[in-house]
């Protein structure tokens, strides 16, 4: 069976797994930890934290016996270029824009 991979978009897309990565911002929590901030069955939270895991959002390290989650910067990594990029493009635009307008006030 073959794992389908999801882009960093369709990732946060999830509101759950999006508060699974704000709790996780605070500090690095056990899966059982995360899992009781969530009104769903411990599979179903397993689930979302492979998915963030499998994103590069997550890493999971074994201490003793408990896995801990804790946030990475390179699932974020792909999002941040996308909003860079727009941000490149509408600073771009309302420049030209500031141009065409201050031309239009001096004439």
């Amino acid at each position: 069976m073959r794992t389908q991979t999801l882009d960093a978009f369709q990732v946060i897309a999830d509101p759950s797994r999006r508060q699974m990565l704000q709790l996780l911002s605070k500090k690095s929590l056990t899966i059982n930890s995360l899992a009781e901030n969530f009104d769903m069955s411990r599979p179903a939270v397993s689930k979302h934290i492979k998915i963030l895991y499998g994103a590069g959002f997550i890493s999971i390290t074994g201490i003793g016996r408990e896995r801990h989650c804790i946030l990475k910067q390179d699932g974020f990594n792909e999002l941040q270029d996308f909003i860079n990029y727009f941000d490149k493009f509408w600073t771009t635009k309302l420049s030209k824009l500031q141009t065409i307008l201050n031309n239009k006030a001096n004439k």
